[in-house]
């Protein structure tokens, strides 16, 4: 099964992950709703805490996710990359260092290598799993969040 990612007219906003609808803030600056799923950030607004029932925990210092939910997630050494959340893996190109595969979803980028915009899931479900949306929405917006910073340190 292919699930399209969608984004705003601008291109810049994940607004779709198939069927789920992402909706943000006022100044969509934030995402305030997976599909039905509420999602709420920590008191400075700067880490997601909740996506609908599911609590997600932070290292102290790092800033790292610990968890999601039951799933514990696992980094690298020097903590540069996600290695996997629960039991699903994270696989990354050898050039760019982008998350190519979550799990059994492959993820697909634009020509320019710069935005994802498929995902493929082996099998021919007509929907993703909860788990996996949850996954796929939370390593997308990490991703996203270490690119800008990146970007705002390089000048």
């Amino acid at each position: 099964m292919d699930i399209e990612l969608t984004y705003d007219l601008i291109g810049s906003r994940l607004c779709g992950i198939g069927s789920a609808v992402i909706t943000y803030d006022r100044l969509g600056s934030r995402p305030r709703a997976l599909g039905s799923w509420t999602i709420e950030f920590d008191r400075l607004g700067t880490r997601l805490r909740f996506v609908g029932a599911t609590e997600i925990t932070y290292s102290r210092w790092a800033n790292l996710p610990r968890t999601v939910g039951q799933w514990r997630c696992e980094h690298s050494r020097f903590a540069s990359r996600l290695l996997s959340i629960g039991p699903h893996e994270l696989r990354y190109d050898q050039l760019g260092g982008r998350v190519r595969a979550i799990g059994p979803l492959e993820i697909f980028y634009d020509r320019l290598g710069t935005r994802p915009i498929r995902v493929r899931l082996p099998g021919e479900d007509e929907l993703l799993p909860d788990d996996l949306l949850l996954l796929l929405f939370l390593v997308l917006y990490w991703e996203e969040e270490r690119e800008a910073a990146a970007a705002a340190r390089r000048g």
